[in-house]
C-alpha cells in the first residue's frame, strides 16, 4: 500500500532501505527517548528491519519508508502500524521516527494522519494505539493534533521516565 500526502511519498519498507533505516534508527538524537537507545550496529537494525518486512504479508499493513514527494529517493523517516501483543485491549500501535533534518516541519503530523486515516478507511482496523515517553511533548502534541486521545500511564521502573497511552477509534474525528 502506497500513501501520499501533500507533501509525503510512504512506501512498505524494503530490504534495501537498511543503510537508511541505519542512518536514522542509529542516530543518539533520534532516539533522545528511547530508553533503549540507538540500534548499536548494522546486524541490529537488519534484525528489526527483517521483523518490519514480514508485517505486510502477515498482517496486511507495517511500516513504511517515508519520503518528500519531490524527492521519493531519500528516505526522511520511517513509521506505520504495527501490532504489539502484551496491551489489554490495544493490539494496532502507531509509530514514526524522522530523521533530524526533518524535524519541526509538520511532516510527523501529516505522517500520522495519513496513516490513522488509512487504518480505519483502508484497512478498516477498529483501534490504533500510540505509546509516547512522558517527556516526549513533541510527539504527545502529535497524537493531540491528529485526534488520538490520552488513555493511560504506563510507569517504567526500569528507565525511570513512563509512557502515556494514545488510542482513537473514531476516524471522523481526524483532523
Amino acid at each position: 500500500m502506497i500513501l501520499e500526502t501533500s507533501r509525503l511519498l510512504l512506501r512498505p519498507v524494503e530490504a534495501d532501505d537498511i543503510g537508511s533505516f541505519f542512518a536514522i534508527y542509529g542516530d543518539p538524537q533520534t532516539n533522545l527517548f528511547n530508553p533503549r537507545g540507538p540500534l548499536q550496529d548494522m546486524a541490529a537494525a537488519k534484525e528489526k528491519l527483517s521483523g518490519w518486512l514480514q508485517e505486510w504479508p502477515e498482517h496486511g499493513f507495517g511500516h513504511w519508508a517515508i519520503t518528500l514527494s519531490h524527492k521519493p529517493d531519500e528516505i526522511i523517516g520511517f513509521g506505520g502500524l504495527g501490532v504489539r501483543e502484551g496491551y489489554e485491549n490495544h493490539r494496532v500501535f502507531l509509530g514514526y521516527r524522522f530523521a533530524t533534518i526533518a524535524w519541526g516541519k509538520g511532516l510527523a503530523t501529516e505522517f500520522a494522519s495519513a496513516s490513522l486515516n488509512a487504518g480505519f478507511e483502508k484497512l478498516h482496523l477498529e483501534r490504533i494505539s500510540a505509546t509516547v515517553r512522558e517527556n516526549h511533548l513533541a510527539s504527545q502534541r502529535v497524537l493531540e493534533k491528529i485526534g488520538m486521545q490520552k488513555v493511560g500511564f504506563e510507569g517504567d521502573p526500569v528507565h525511570g521516565i513512563g509512557s502515556y497511552l494514545y488510542r482513537q477509534t473514531d476516524h471522523r474525528t481526524i483532523r
